[in-house]
């Protein structure tokens, strides 16, 4: 499963702060049998994170996971950027992310990851934090291998597929 991990942090994408998330998703990722291919950090800006969303999706990748950007501060926007290259929502998964985060800690409730497809890969915007990565990847993990290999198909017309 080709995986490209994503950091949207304007002061890692700056140097003034080193990237703990995203080699930690990436980590997670790596043991659940992603194949890591991108590691990449873009700044708190729409237009960039929306432009490597399309690359990955345009190149192939299956699977494409984001760090930062889903709490409430005004630069905040990995959410809407991830909606403009969605085509469709993944619904089930947002609000597992979201019972688990709330699950973890009261102030999960304030976290506006999303989850959606775009052409044949699925997208997943995860907190900013290490810890919160940690704690929020098992919830897809398993889901991994059936998305991407449901994805995959071509001409499936079997009814709930």
């Amino acid at each position: 499963m080709r995986t490209a991990v994503l950091t949207v942090s304007t002061t890692v994408a700056r140097r003034e702060k080193e990237d703990l998330s995203g080699p930690a998703l990436a980590r997670l990722a790596d043991a659940a049998g992603c194949d890591v291919v991108s590691l990449e950090v873009v700044s708190d800006d729409g237009g960039s994170i929306q432009d490597r969303l399309r690359h990955y999706v345009d190149t192939g990748i299956a699977l494409v996971f984001t760090t930062g950007g889903t709490g409430f501060t005004r630069d905040d926007g990995t959410p809407e950027a991830a909606l403009c290259v969605i085509e469709r929502r993944a619904t089930g998964l947002e609000a597992a992310l979201h019972a688990e985060a709330r699950a973890r800690h009261p102030m999960g409730a304030l976290s506006r990851a999303v989850a959606g497809i775009a052409g044949r890969t699925l997208i997943v915007t995860f907190p900013g934090s290490p810890r919160a990565v940690g704690e929020l990847f098992p919830v897809v993990e398993p889901l991994l291998a059936h998305a991407v290999a449901t994805l995959q198909r071509t001409g499936d017309s079997t009814p709930g597929h």
